[in-house]
């Protein structure tokens, strides 16, 4: 069994006095691909928040590359420097003329090599092309591709993604996906991803966290998205609905 890249125990969060995310726990394994799935309003942007040291934490722990983070969340600089996070809406003020090129070198870690670094990662992601244009100038996949690139300029274990999919057509989804595993097996990243992509879910995770506040459970896509889980997770009327329109 490999050691886990993260762990969290009885994990409590709360906002604004409200308890948003309760006694979760599970692990994520080095190279593995996580779906964390579940109704609005259930905590899930809030839980990755917290794993990526944005938000403080009220119980439970958080152990994250062999170091335990404090209740503040402030990830120590060894681990911050291994972690991505893409969140849900990046705002990107159209009027700050950022150049793609100039825009991933941000990515770099002090000890990086940038004429180097930048270009490699611009070609990995296929976006090479794009260098002298402004980020404002973008369509949502190329967006996104740019931003993986500004992800992993540097090698990291962990890469966190709050709906990556959101606002791209089916063609650039798929295609994010299929460049998501080609770097997850080609430079052994870890990806922990929020989505409501189930049949994406299907297709590429390995392990699936079943989130309303609470766990209501956890494993591989063909048992957490078994009719009876999806159920208990979001509620009838949702689930026939989805079997509806995907069929």
């Amino acid at each position: 069994m490999t050691a886990s890249l993260l762990e969290v125990n009885d994990l409590c969060i709360s906002r604004a006095g409200h308890e948003v995310v309760s006694g979760v726990s599970f692990a994520l394994q080095s190279g593995s691909d996580t779906a964390v799935i579940g109704p609005n309003g259930a905590g899930k942007s809030t839980l990755v928040q917290a794993l990526v040291g944005l938000l403080p934490h009220q119980g439970g722990t958080i152990r994250l590359l062999g170091h335990t983070l404090p209740r503040s969340g402030r990830l120590p600089r060894e681990v911050r420097d291994q972690v991505a996070y893409l969140p849900q809406k990046l705002l990107l003020d159209g009027r700050f003329p950022l150049s793609v090129s100039e825009f991933v070198r941000l990515g770099c870690s002090p000890c990086c090599n940038h004429r180097k670094a930048v270009p490699a990662a611009l070609e990995r992601l296929q976006v090479s092309h794009l260098r002298r244009r402004l980020l404002s100038e973008l369509s949502g996949g190329e967006l996104q591709r740019v931003l993986l690139a500004f992800c992993t300029v540097h090698p990291r274990k962990l890469l966190v993604f709050d709906e990556p999919r959101t606002g791209l057509d089916p063609q650039a989804a798929v295609q994010l996906q299929e460049l998501l595993q080609q770097l997850r097996l080609q430079e052994g990243l870890t990806i922990l991803q929020i989505t409501h992509d189930l049949s994406m879910v299907r297709r590429s995770s390995d392990w699936v966290l079943c989130l309303n506040r609470a766990l209501c459970c956890q494993g591989p896509p063909e048992h957490t998205l078994s009719r009876e889980e999806l159920e208990r997770l979001y509620g009838r009327d949702y689930v026939l609905y989805e079997h509806s329109h995907h069929h």
